[in-house]
């Protein structure tokens, strides 16, 4: 079986996951979606079940692949790469990637695989983020609690609506930034 990438049942999978969840992901609602008949699905799946395991495999390792490769230092200084990653994660908004992360979170409350690939892929960040925090001279604990805040931050700052608009946003992670950097 394939890693999920390019499949076209997986990917409208992760656009009806974006939209309504775990639930939402069904065989008919995909194959009209995809506007083709339900036997395809079954010559690539033995059941939803199949499907929804291809997705949270194809997610984790997707994840996994991306944080390895943004706190890759590829020369740069631990710090700088630090910045490049919240320049990334807050500039840049993924509605549609944060809509899967969200649904992948609210599946994991209640599917134990889910909840596991969710833990699979917070480890990697954590640790990754962390050993970038080592790497600027901070000792372990205080490295591993720098990463916690880190991604606290990346995940909070994208779902907060700031009333005063998009420069006021802008200045309020600039500023958060330098705190996680000092």
């Amino acid at each position: 079986m394939s890693d999920g990438k390019g499949d076209v049942w997986v990917e409208a999978g992760f656009a009806e996951l974006a939209r309504a969840g775990a639930e939402g992901v069904r065989v008919e609602v995909l194959a009209k979606n995809l506007g083709v008949t339900k036997g395809g699905f079954y010559r690539r799946f033995a059941d939803r079940a199949a499907l929804l395991e291809t997705m949270l495999e194809a997610w984790r390792k997707g994840r996994i692949a991306a944080i390895a490769q943004q706190t890759s230092l590829d020369g740069q200084a631990p710090r700088e790469r630090l910045r490049a990653m919240i320049q990334l994660y807050s500039e840049r908004l993924n509605p549609e990637g944060m809509a899967i992360e969200l649904a992948i979170r609210q599946w994991a409350r209640s599917d134990d695989n889910a909840a596991a690939a969710v833990a699979s892929v917070d480890a990697a960040r954590l640790r990754h983020v962390g050993d970038l925090y080592r790497a600027t001279g901070l000792a372990t604990e205080e490295a591993d609690a720098q990463a916690f805040l880190f991604y606290c931050f990346i995940f909070g700052q994208s779902l907060l609506f700031v009333e005063s608009g998009p420069r006021k946003r802008s200045q309020l992670v600039a500023k958060s930034a330098e705190k996680l950097l000092d």
